[in-house]
């Protein structure tokens, strides 16, 4: 057993020295002599602690509390700011757990509506093109579409001229 394991077990050692677990912490304890002065440091500390007395109340302390108690009862209610404060302070936040799935439900929720455009707010309409751009835009394209045709067509009549003339020798 090496130190480290050794230190570890003295606290179930000190508790329980016959247990059958703790052989190897005893064996280790005898060959270590730094691990057997901390399970003696630790022997002496359970035993100041079992001689410790714990002091008596003083014997008002029944009344003292309940002197507090009623001062605690008609203390005003506290506003809604102090009592969520105290919450944020000494609670665990379990009760948080529903409100922050909700926030962040209601986050996602805006944040999706508005990748989505969902928003419903109004916005910039787009540019409106006439219907005169529109017809010139057709006929530009038009325009471009038969000038391609023609170009087609001459290169099929050079073509057509190039196969059946003569070879010239």
């Amino acid at each position: 057993m090496i130190c480290h394991d050794c230190q570890s077990a003295l606290p179930e050692l000190l508790l329980n020295p016959a247990a059958p677990g703790n052989a190897a912490a005893r064996e280790h304890l005898k060959s270590c002599s730094t691990c057997n002065q901390e399970f003696q440091s630790l022997e002496a500390t359970f035993a100041l602690l079992d001689s410790w007395q714990a002091p008596e109340p003083s014997p008002y302390f029944d009344q003292k509390l309940a002197v507090r108690l009623r001062e605690e009862q008609e203390l005003p209610a506290a506003g809604w700011f102090e009592r969520m404060r105290s919450r944020l302070l000494f609670n665990t936040g379990r009760q948080f757990r529903p409100a922050v799935a909700g926030a962040l439900a209601v986050a996602f929720l805006i944040a999706g509506g508005t990748f989505a455009d969902l928003s419903g707010f109004p916005h910039p309409a787009k540019a409106q093109v006439s219907a005169t751009v529109n017809d010139l835009q057709i006929l530009d394209k038009n325009d471009q579409a038969l000038q391609t045709m023609n170009l087609l067509l001459q290169d099929d009549n050079s073509s057509n001229d190039n196969s059946g003339a003569l070879p010239s020798s």
